[in-house]
């Protein structure tokens, strides 16, 4: 009886899928029905991988909430019949994908890895293969015939970080991701080296449950000397918005100008989250360390502690999208929920 685990590829777009044609050096997209055939080396690894695309693979620059829950489906609907998930997507926005994707998948008990690449798979010196190679080998890890991995990682030039930690930080290098507050989750050497005491851990009791309702009327404000009153407030003015976050400097830090306290506060008062996360790719806000940021945490600013941007703006659609009371919203922001933040 084969008990190796079922991999499902799914293939969103990005470079990871792209191949050169050598006769009119142009890129074209990659075959997945193919893909054994072109990597045979994924034929060493002990597990079985059934491909799908999206009907039309997209630069990852156009990302949406309807393609998270297009891919969310696609995971959802093969749940039970696949034992892990490998997601190829553009590394430009992979941490926000990655992100909402977590928070989608409520008591999750199998891994869903994401990957791509900075060159395209048939290039000579591509990092394609390898990240490949070993998203699948980790999305693959079994113990005592349960997954290794219960969580959504990302996995890109030799580590799997939690990808709702991850920030994009270099457009050329291979080491394209970092995750600067939470340490990787498995290092790839000439042994795949699991940081277990890292993990999340899932309790497989419970049932997994799919959200998919987001709310993207939201909009992120980045904070800069001299920013200017009167064009923040035509854009608060705006009936639409529904979830605002402040990128703020160093540890949660504003200008304290009177006209800009009383404009967070009175977006407050009509019931808008206001969240602030820190400018910085490492560490945290804590609202009341300094004067200037006192103001803040006066007037009901939610603590995005040290989550990242890309995972706080996945976070605010996602519990738009649930409807809460803005208080119960607040508590529950300022909560780890997948791990996406620290506790203290």
């Amino acid at each position: 009886m084969n008990t190796s685990p079922n991999i499902l590829l799914i293939y969103t777009g990005g470079t990871i899928g792209m191949i050169k044609d050598f006769e009119t050096g142009a890129l074209v997209a990659f075959d997945f029905d193919e893909l054994l055939l072109n990597i045979p080396e994924l034929r060493q690894l002990d597990c079985s991988i059934e491909t799908i695309s999206f009907e039309k693979p997209i630069d990852s620059s156009d990302m949406d909430v309807g393609r998270w829950k297009e891919l969310g489906d696609v995971i959802n609907s093969n749940y039970k019949k696949y034992d892990g998930f490998v997601v190829l997507h553009g590394s430009d926005t992979m941490s926000y994908t990655a992100s909402a994707v977590s928070f989608m998948f409520e008591n999750l008990a199998k891994p869903i890895i994401f990957t791509g690449s900075q060159l395209p798979i048939g290039d000579l010196r591509t990092d394609a293969k390898e990240n490949l190679i070993t998203a699948v080998q980790i999305a693959a890890l079994q113990e005592k015939g349960k997954p290794v991995i219960t969580e959504v990682g990302l996995y890109f030039e030799y580590k799997l970080l939690r990808a709702n930690r991850t920030t994009k930080i270099n457009a050329e290098h291979f080491e394209a991701f970092q995750s600067l507050n939470y340490p990787s989750l498995v290092e790839s050497g000439v042994h795949l080296k699991v940081n277990t005491s890292f993990l999340r851990v899932t309790n497989r009791r419970k049932k997994m449950i799919y959200h998919t309702h987001f709310n993207n009327d939201i909009l992120i404000i980045k904070m800069f000397p001299g920013i200017n009153e009167n064009i923040l407030r035509s854009i608060f003015s705006l009936e639409t918005i529904k979830g605002i976050i402040l990128e703020t400097y160093g540890s949660g830090n504003t200008t304290t100008q009177k006209w800009f306290i009383s404009m967070i506060s009175d977006v407050i008062q009509k019931g808008i989250p206001v969240v602030n996360v820190t400018q910085c790719i490492g560490g945290s806000v804590e609202m009341g360390k300094y004067d200037t940021s006192v103001a803040l945490k006066k007037v009901g600013v939610i603590s995005g502690k040290d989550i990242t941007t890309e995972a706080a703006v996945a976070k605010l659609m996602y519990l738009l999208g649930e409807n809460l009371p803005l208080k119960v919203l607040k508590t529950i922001y300022e909560t780890s929920l997948r791990g996406e933040m620290s506790e203290n």
